[in-house]
């Protein structure tokens, strides 16, 4: 690996680094609704004479699904209207080095309409971006943190998607949660990770082994919402290309076997103003100021109108489960694994709220949205927070259910009069729709199960 280079890039830089054959590639990217990178790759020269400005993609990539179908259904576009284009307007500011891809930079996009160069509001970071300037205007900056669990699988891709995906083989042998020896084996793979995703000037705290065999968790230090998002999707991207030119797989899939743990995304978040951490008051218990519980009170009081935000999928379901260290309840408790909602850090400067309810599938920029939006509406409303539960949460039964399936978590989003206040009728129909074309889909197959279960017995 070449020497690391921790800083973003300027267009400066990146002429000079064309100049002399460093670069000849530049990724311009956005993120669909699945959270994925799309785009085209530029020769450099053509994107420091025009790319950087803007360049076009067809609007279907906001809405199409895991498989790149184009369901009817959006109001933004279908068939009838075309499949026009939208603007991808890059964002300087993301340019940076992507080191483990040869000779390439990247830039992520905002994207605006075509005709009025006006932002998409569908589009995830531009959801997100809505959100912080709703915070800005309440005169807060919200700084939030995300931890990237995922599974890494001996075989590389086409080989398991040869295999069907069955007789699948993790990179280890055995729960190798903190295990420092097991991941000395997979150094060759994590490794490279921190290093180019530093280098990339992403700023990774550390890896460890999580809770099951094959299991990593990523760690990128807290940064303002919208880079956080960044980060994670960056991250996520560079885990799978990364595991890929090393010949295994990674998968971000929530619960790939029913009798393995699944894995998680977690949200940390605290809300500052002036510098300060607005969620600290020393002289108040746990060091929770009266801003801080009454945003926490809006996380649960409206937890179950966003759930989809945080678990988008039918698998991401599968994931809830007792016993898991996946929550299936509303509840917030200090230092507490169990509860949808653990206080971190009490007593101190940095005292913050971790959300456990994501699934490793999340879409950041729509999951931090949501909760910054069901935040704001505790503060507005004043809303009060209950005392912390305590024990285990997953027999607590005065403790307000997670929705357990994809079609419950659609039907809470449609019905969301909060979400729709704070995102917008289009927003929300647009998502709903994403929501119930991904359930559709689920009903119309017919599973291994339903087979081995009924074929003869049925």
């Amino acid at each position: 690996m070449s020497k690391l280079k921790t800083s973003k890039l300027t267009i400066e830089d990146l002429r000079e680094r064309a100049e002399t054959g460093e670069i000849d590639t530049v990724l311009v990217c956005m993120v669909d609704m699945q959270g994925r990178l799309m785009g085209k790759r530029f020769h450099v020269s053509n994107f420091l004479e025009s790319a950087q400005e803007e360049t076009h993609c067809c609007n279907y990539l906001l809405a199409t699904d895991l498989e790149m179908a184009t369901p009817e259904g959006y109001a933004t576009t279908s068939w009838r209207k075309g499949y026009g284009d939208y603007v991808m307007k890059p964002d300087l500011d993301t340019l940076r080095l992507m080191p483990w891809l040869e000779g390439t930079a990247m830039v992520l996009c905002d994207i605006l309409d075509h005709h009025t160069h006006e932002p998409v509001p569908q589009s995830p970071r531009q959801l997100l971006k809505t959100q912080i300037e709703r915070l800005a205007e309440a005169g807060f900056t919200a700084k939030m943190a995300t931890e990237l669990e995922f599974f890494l699988f001996r075989k590389p891709l086409h080989e398991l998607r040869a295999e069907g995906y069955r007789n699948l083989e993790p990179i280890s042998d055995y729960n190798e949660d903190y295990h420092i020896f097991q991941t000395t084996k997979e150094e060759h793979v994590m490794r490279p990770l921190r290093n180019h995703l530093f280098a990339a000037g992403i700023p990774v705290e550390n890896t460890k082994g999580e809770a099951e065999a094959g299991q990593e968790e990523l760690n990128i230090k807290y940064a303002d919402a919208l880079a956080c998002a960044d980060h994670h999707v960056i991250a996520k991207h560079a885990t799978k290309e990364i595991a890929w030119q090393q010949g295994h797989s990674a998968t971000f899939l929530p619960k790939w076997h029913p009798d393995r743990v699944g894995s998680a995304a977690h949200i940390h978040l605290s809300l500052w103003q002036d510098g300060r951490n607005v969620f600290h008051d020393a002289d108040a218990g746990h060091g929770m100021s009266q801003l801080m519980k009454h945003f926490m009170a809006g996380l649960i009081a409206y937890t179950r109108d966003f759930t989809w935000f945080l678990a988008p999928y039918v698998n991401s379901y599968k994931r809830f489960g007792k016993g898991t260290f996946a929550p299936t309840k509303t509840a917030w408790s200090v230092d507490n694994r169990t509860a949808g909602y653990r206080l971190c850090g009490a007593d101190t400067g940095a005292v913050r709220v971790e959300c456990r309810i994501p699934g490793a599938d999340m879409n950041p920029y729509l999951a931090q949205a949501a909760l910054i939006a069901a935040g704001l509406r505790g503060i507005e409303e004043k809303l009060t927070l209950q005392p912390p539960a305590s024990g285990d949460m997953y027999d607590n039964a005065d403790v307000p259910e997670i929705p357990s399936t994809l079609r419950e978590a659609t039907e809470t989003l449609r019905n969301s009069a909060m979400l729709r206040e704070a995102l917008g009728d289009a927003v929300v129909d647009h998502y709903v729709r994403c929501a119930s074309w991904e359930q559709e889909e689920f009903d119309r197959a017919v599973t291994d199960w339903e087979i081995a279960r009924g074929f003869e017995k049925a």
